[in-house]
C-alpha cells in the first residue's frame, strides 16, 4: 500500500505556513524535529519537504536549514490554458456581480453539471459577469469551492479576478492542472432571466476543474453563455518538415 503520510505532514505544515506560524524568512523546524512530532520517518518528512519546495513555499540549503519564501508571481496558466471568458472577463475588465455565496449540498443535477459528487458539501458562488456599456451579462457563473478553502468566501466581495490565485495564497497551495470541457446546452428558463435570452435556445458551457498538486480539486468553475454572444477562434498553421541538404 502506498505511504501517503507525507501528505499529511505537507498539509500540516503547508497550514502553519498560511497562518504564518512559520512566516517568510524563518526556518521550519529540523528533520529530526519534524520526525518526532509527526512520529514519521526521515523519508516521509524529506518527502513532505519537497512537496513544499513543489509549491515554492520553502527552500531548502545545506547547513542553513528550510526557509519560508515568498510566493512568487507566475504566468504559467497563459499557454495552458486560455478560455474565452477568461479573455473577455478579465482582460477587458468584466466585473463578477455574486447574487449568492453559501456551503452547498450537491443535488443529482448540480453534480451532473459539476462533475462532482453529489451528497457532497461545496462552498456555491453564482452571479453574472458584465462588461461595461451591455445590459446583459455575458455570461452566467457558479465557482463551487472545496468546502477545505471555503474561507475565501469571505473574502470575495473585495476581490477582483479568478478565485485560484486567492485560493493559493491564503492557503499556500498550488493548482498545477486546470481540465477544460466545453458543451453545448439548451437554456432553461432560469438561465434565460439571468442572461436576457430566449429559453430553450442554444447555449455554450464550460467547466473548468482545478486540481492541487496533491491531487485535491479546489474548485469547479461553470460559465454558461448565451449561444449568440460566444466565439471561439482557433488559427492552424501547417508545420513543414526542413528540407534536405
Amino acid at each position: 500500500m502506498t505511504d501517503h503520510r507525507y501528505l499529511r505532514v505537507a498539509r500540516v505544515l503547508r497550514k502553519e505556513i498560511a497562518d504564518g506560524v512559520y512566516p517568510i524568512g524563518s526556518q521550519l523546524p529540523t528533520e529530526h524535529e519534524l520526525c518526532e512530532r509527526f512520529s514519521v520517518s526521515r523519508y516521509t518528512v524529506r518527502e513532505a519537504l519537497r512537496r513544499l519546495r513543489e509549491d515554492n513555499l520553502v527552500i531548502s540549503r545545506p547547513r542553513a536549514g528550510t526557509v519560508v519564501i515568498p510566493r512568487a508571481a507566475t504566468n504559467r496558466y497563459a499557454q495552458d490554458v486560455v478560455s474565452i471568458d477568461d479573455l473577455v472577463a478579465f482582460a477587458a475588465g468584466a466585473e463578477f456581480e455574486i447574487d449568492s455565496n453559501a456551503m452547498l449540498t450537491l443535488d443529482a443535477e448540480t453534480a451532473a453539471r459539476t462533475g462532482l459528487p453529489a451528497g457532497t458539501e461545496w462552498l456555491a458562488v453564482r452571479g453574472n459577469r458584465r462588461t461595461a456599456g451591455h445590459a446583459a451579462p455575458i455570461c452566467r457563473t457558479e465557482y463551487y469551492i472545496n468546502r477545505t478553502f471555503a474561507g475565501v468566501g469571505r473574502l470575495l466581495q473585495r476581490h477582483s479576478g479568478p478565485i485560484f490565485p486567492l485560493i493559493e495564497d491564503v492557503f499556500g497551495v498550488s493548482v498545477v492542472e486546470v481540465r477544460q470541457h466545453i458543451r453545448a446546452v439548451i437554456i432553461s428558463p432560469e438561465l434565460a432571466t439571468a442572461l436576457a435570452a430566449a429559453p430553450g435556445t442554444a447555449g455554450l458551457q464550460m467547466q473548468r476543474r482545478y486540481t492541487t498538486s496533491e491531487g485535491e480539486i479546489a474548485q469547479v468553475t461553470v460559465n454558461t453563455h448565451a449561444g449568440d454572444d460566444y466565439r471561439y477562434s482557433m488559427t492552424l498553421h501547417r508545420v513543414t518538415e526542413p528540407s534536405g541538404p
